[in-house]
């Protein structure tokens, strides 16, 4: 079963799907500046573009591109800068 989410104006969209290893979500996020709050923790591939992020506790901007992977705890939050669009992939547990 597939779910599609919008955020932030349709500037963010998602398909959820379950995998072996849990829920996961696919997306695409247009340019410009999010903050996203996290139920649980998540493991964010970037596949395509880049995205600028501020980690939790953090104050210094940091690059992904596309191959590139951080993670999030549950009950956090994150900011990203997106400079072109960018796909992506993310893994909840």
């Amino acid at each position: 079963m597939l779910s599609v989410n919008e955020y932030f104006e349709g500037k963010v969209v998602s398909i959820g799907f379950t995998a072996e290893q849990g829920p996961v979500t696919s997306g695409v996020m247009a340019p410009g500046e999010y903050t996203f709050g996290t139920s649980q923790n998540e493991r964010m591939c970037v596949t395509h573009g880049e995205l600028l992020v501020k980690l939790p506790g953090h104050s210094d901007w940091q690059a992904f591109p596309a191959g590139a992977e951080f993670n999030i705890t549950a009950g956090a939050s994150f900011d990203l800068q997106v400079a072109t669009p960018t796909a992506y992939l993310c893994y909840y547990s």
